[in-house]
């Protein structure tokens, strides 16, 4: 099989499906780590490495693949699927809710497993570029929102009208060797310290 680039921490406290999925991932070209618990995943994921995916058990003696789902959030939105022994409907609702990319219920084989894994990671691929996508847009906007009140912090203290306080802006931004959106934040951050009194 192909080699590829994604890595896979695989958590269940059954170490013979350890042992069994992780023979057939790396098989598949995959780099797999385990985990025989939720705090053992906990400390390998604060360890730095983070996986393309999480596969976790739901059912694990101490604490439960749905708590670790939580701390998988924290750490930069791990993408995760679910494995368990039952076909709960509350279960699947909960893993749903939890944002989970796949669940599957076990026995579960390589063969199952690499199809559900592929469509997992293409959702997560999916998903990071929307998210960036939306901290591009975010970030543009509150850009725009800066410049409009540079503006009109301007055009009250110059008593200039709105393309001149805009061209006063733009001049002095170009003369700083500073983009607009940084020179808007800095005239914003001014007036409220003028207005503070500090």
């Amino acid at each position: 099989m192909t080699t590829t680039e994604h890595t896979i921490l695989l958590v269940d406290d059954d170490r013979l499906v350890l042992s069994t999925l992780s023979r057939g991932l790396v098989g598949a070209g995959y780099s797999v780590s385990t985990a025989e618990s939720a705090d053992d995943a906990e400390a390998f994921l604060a360890g730095g490495e983070l996986p393309d995916l999480v596969i976790l058990d739901v059912n694990m003696p101490g604490r439960s693949g749905l708590e670790l789902v939580e701390r998988l959030r924290s750490f930069d939105h791990i993408p995760f699927m679910l494995l368990t022994a039952y076909s709960d409907q509350e279960i699947v609702d909960r893993a749903t809710a939890s944002g989970a990319l796949g669940y599957l219920v076990k026995p579960v084989d390589t063969p199952q497993l690499l199809p559900t894994i592929k469509a997992a990671l293409a959702r997560a691929k999916d998903i990071q570029g929307l998210q960036a996508s939306a901290q591009q847009l975010q970030g543009a906007l509150n850009s725009e929102r800066e410049i409009s009140i540079a503006i009109g912090i301007t055009m009250v203290q110059y008593r200039l009208g709105r393309k001149a306080a805009f061209e006063l802006l733009r001049k002095t931004a170009r003369s700083q060797n500073r983009k607009l959106a940084e020179l808007a934040a800095d005239v914003i951050k001014a007036s409220e310290t003028l207005n503070l009194g500090v």
